[in-house]
């Protein structure tokens, strides 16, 4: 078994725009609009993100993109695992791996967004084992029962 690596891609590399395209349906099926703020593969193009992908061998297993949203300040967007690499230390892979990345652009807080659904715990969990915390909304969101916004500062 190959090990598992983390790098730096384009959303619309055919592997990892299908797993994010797996991703953008999954937070519409599960949000209402209002309530949804997953960024689809050629937003994440246009955008100016850095966007990693965990693969073993050929495969894309995970993939986690960080958005400047200040002079020290990143967003996480479209943290994604596939279904069947879940439990596997994929999700914290990549999470490092982009507080890394903050870090070394100069970063000193990041942020994100996650839903409160029951579908989301393991996420909020795994931000929580990593020193964020629910804050008050940034940026363009606004409080929303459906949402959890999350900080951390290095």
């Amino acid at each position: 078994m190959d090990a598992l690596s983390i790098t730096v891609e384009r959303a619309d590399t055919p592997a990892v725009a299908a797993l994010l395209t797996r991703h953008h349906a999954l937070m519409r099926a599960g949000s209402p609009e209002e309530s949804c703020h997953v960024m689809d593969v050629s937003e994440l193009v246009a955008a100016d993100v850095t966007l990693l992908a965990a693969r073993q061998g050929d495969q894309v297993l995970g993939v986690g993109a960080l958005k400047v949203i200040g002079a020290d300040h990143g967003e996480l967007k479209s943290m994604h695992t596939a279904q069947e690499a879940r439990g596997k230390g994929v999700a914290r892979a990549i999470l490092n791996a982009l507080q890394d990345k903050a870090q070394k652009q100069g970063l000193s807080r990041l942020s994100l967004e996650t839903g409160t659904a029951d579908m989301f715990a393991p996420a909020r969990a795994l931000y929580h084992a990593e020193g964020f915390q629910v804050c008050p909304a940034f940026g363009g969101y606004v409080a929303d029962p459906l949402s959890v916004i999350m900080t951390r500062t290095f």
